[in-house]
């Protein structure tokens, strides 16, 4: 006989919420069944750096107490609901160290705004996650502290910078995860490890209280093993914060492009399971961004993504090939303004204020230098290295402000596909998951990593991964997953969401993780 944990690990959201209202379990049974798969796994995968189960114990008392799950279901997204947050979000109380040994006794005085908005959604956090230092990685092998493993195949890498949040709800430690993009980062982990990414249209949700990498270019959204979890987590998390200046006013609500989107409210994530994936597709308009499925593209990849195109056009979707000129220059323009930004950001990380001090300088300069050598990677060393250079008297003009210049022809090449089709599409990454220590002696390959997933961040796109097949390893006799991307005009996150679900519901693909597949059998 299955046990409750059995039972409840893998469940979607809205098999929880109905299970909850309907009094079969208990948010503490729900909390409890997740925390024995992470103590069951966690050994093996490492996605979590610190855990906060005592806090969600006694949120999940609370709730079984007095929150009326059949009744306010509506109010209360994610009420009884498990979640992880990636660890450059400040959770009041709890640990903040952004993977890197500058922060590592920092405890954060206060919630980023997404983590307010999820404890007011009655989410169940579990705990932080592990990433690349300070979020600059495709592979979280720079995080300070450990290696979060593939729960598809651990001898390979999850992805970066989010690896920790994307491994974690593959592996079902938990239901939805929080995750940061700045030029990829959810997107490509969703992708090797086998679970739905978004990165929503920059400014529909908060960035106060996460740490910044890149503030341009930063967004917080959801990973989930569903589409729809993930849009019910987005649905919790965004909304306008005036603690953040970049802060949209009315998420989902303005017209973009001279077009009038869906909002983005439950009512019409809930509405998507009453239509069929070809009413859901008809009429649509897809583009096939040529330029980033020629070369470069393992052919593995390039067999999932043409078979996801047939599937769509066979549901009743426009699909045709359009072109992104200057998409070849985005690689380039990221590492320049990325890196400035950084360099800018991390300014703040110098001893004085909070974080790790060198107690034996001899003076303040050497304090702040040796602080900055011991508590920094060299990942991190370098981009603050590259990033100053290009903000340096004498480059500004010749980098940074030429950076600037074809980003902005960048984004006007989206407007014009934006004005005859709804959304464009590519892979999520050129591969599938890599090896560990495969490319971490060749920046440029890794770099390489994200080279389809940056566009939409230079252009403050909203997109979405989500698993399209699977394709052989590298180096096995295996498969791992393989991403599909969807790219949509800003503000258009609810026809992303919809056209994802169609597709998914449509294609039926397993991408469960061994572990998962073992407690869900």
């Amino acid at each position: 006989m299955s046990s409750a944990k059995d039972i409840l690990v893998g469940k979607t959201i809205s098999q929880l919420k109905g299970l909850l209202a309907a009094k079969e379990v208990s948010a503490a049974e729900v909390l409890d069944s997740h925390i024995a798969q992470i103590e069951a796994h966690e050994g093996d995968i490492k996605a979590f750096l610190s855990f906060s189960f005592e806090q969600a114990r006694s949120q999940a008392a609370e709730l079984d107490k007095n929150f009326d799950f059949k009744k306010n279901a509506a109010d209360s997204v994610l009420a009884g609901v498990p979640v992880a947050i990636k660890d450059n979000m400040c959770a009041i109380g709890t640990k903040t160290t952004c993977g890197s040994k500058i922060l590592e006794n920092f405890v954060a005085p206060y919630d980023a705004q997404a983590v307010v908005n999820l404890k007011s959604s009655g989410a169940l956090i579990l705990g932080k996650t592990n990433l690349d230092e300070f979020a600059m990685g495709s592979s979280t092998e720079n995080s300070s502290y450990q290696r979060t493993k593939n729960p598809f195949d651990t001898a390979y890498v999850p992805g970066g910078s989010s690896g920790g949040s994307a491994a974690a709800v593959a592996a079902g430690f938990t239901v939805s995860a929080l995750g940061s993009d700045t030029g990829g980062s959810i997107r490509q982990p969703a992708s090797f490890c086998g679970v739905v990414g978004m990165k929503p249209t920059y400014g529909t949700v908060s960035r106060y209280g996460l740490v910044a990498f890149a503030s341009s270019l930063d967004q917080i959204g959801p990973f989930a093993r569903t589409v729809e979890d993930a849009a019910l987590t987005l649905l919790a998390i965004s909304g306008h914060d005036g603690k953040d200046s970049t802060s949209l006013e009315n998420p989902y609500t303005s017209a973009a492009n001279s077009k009038s989107f869906p909002q983005l409210t439950l009512p019409f994530i809930q509405g998507l399971s009453k239509q069929s994936p070809e009413q859901l597709l008809k009429g649509t308009k897809i583009g096939i961004i040529k330029e980033l499925i020629g070369d470069g593209i393992e052919d593995g990849v390039k067999q999932s993504i043409s078979s996801a195109t047939k599937l769509l056009s066979s549901l009743g979707a426009e699909v045709e090939e359009v072109s992104i000129p200057h998409a070849k220059y985005a690689l380039p323009v990221y590492y320049i303004l990325a890196t400035a930004e950084a360099s800018a950001n991390l300014a703040r990380f110098d001893g004085v204020r909070y974080g790790l001090r060198d107690l034996e300088a001899k003076d303040i300069l050497s304090m702040y230098n040796e602080t900055r050598e011991a508590g920094f990677g060299a990942e991190v060393k370098l981009r603050i290295m590259l990033g100053t250079y290009a903000l340096s008297s004498g480059y500004y003009d010749a980098y940074y402000k030429k950076a600037q210049q074809v980003r902005r022809l960048i984004t006007a090449d989206f407007d014009k596909i934006f004005a005859n089709y709804d959304l464009v599409l590519s892979p999520t990454a050129p591969s599938t998951a890599f090896k560990f220590d495969e490319k971490t002696g060749d920046p440029l390959q890794m770099y390489l990593s994200d080279i389809a997933t940056i566009p939409a961040n230079l252009a403050g796109l909203p997109g979405i991964s989500l698993p399209c097949g699977l394709a052989p390893a590298a180096s096995s006799s295996g498969k791992l997953p393989v991403g599909l991307q969807l790219l949509g005009a800003p503000l258009s996150d609810a026809v992303l969401i919809k056209v994802a679900y169609a597709f998914e519901q449509a294609l039926k693909l397993d991408c469960s993780a061994p572990m998962l597949t073992k407690v869900l059998a």
